[in-house]
């Protein structure tokens, strides 16, 4: 990465992770990166398509499934492990005024897992009910971007991270609905019309 994005990475993540504290974030950033926050979410999505689409709607859980699968898989499993980048917490340049509010983490930084997972099931989920819930954009972009900028407020990704993971999260999302929708002429029993 050249050494003036680089810089500029490092001065944005200080303006988001330091220069930004205050006590409601303190308190609600951790609470939004936390998975088992969303639970209730994830519960609602589940009921809602069963209940909406029956038996078809377990095509829909196996899509979102899948996509965030493979968005994790490539990201935290691949990526990762290619660019070898540090999270702000273990970078000796950054450490030395990162504010740390939960554990540093393991494994390396870019792109983040979260923002990478979040967007693919988001952007998913948004292309595939947009046509009948517009504000559902609002709401599945919001959902993504606050988790995404958790991860920089807490000080385990710097910004570069978590929007490259939201760039590629965004493309395995409608990677995944491209496939849900070249899948619905063809098997029509299984998959769902929305």
């Amino acid at each position: 990465m050249p050494e003036q994005l680089l810089q500029f990475d490092r001065h944005l993540f200080h303006i988001i992770n330091y220069g930004m504290t205050n006590p409601f974030f303190d308190w609600i950033m951790p609470w939004l990166r936390n998975p088992k926050s969303w639970i209730p979410l994830y519960v609602f999505i589940l009921g809602f398509s069963l209940w909406r689409y029956k038996k078809k709607g377990i095509v829909i859980i196996l899509f979102i499934v899948l996509a965030f699968g493979f968005a994790d898989q490539t990201s935290a499993g691949i990526v990762k492990h290619l660019v070898h980048r540090l999270r702000p917490c273990r970078d000796p340049i950054t450490s030395l005024t990162d504010v740390e509010r939960i554990g540093c983490g393991t494994g390396y930084s870019f792109p983040s897992a979260h923002a990478t997972n979040h967007f693919a099931m988001a952007i998913f989920m948004i292309l595939l009910w947009c046509k009948r819930w517009r504000w559902i954009w609002f709401w599945g972009i919001l959902w993504a971007g606050s988790i995404s900028f958790a991860q920089v407020y807490v000080g385990v990704h710097y910004p570069i991270d978590v929007f490259c993971g939201a760039l590629y999260g965004s493309f395995v999302g409608w990677l995944f609905y491209t496939l849900f929708k070249k899948l619905q002429p063809k098997f029509p029993e299984w998959v769902p019309v929305i």
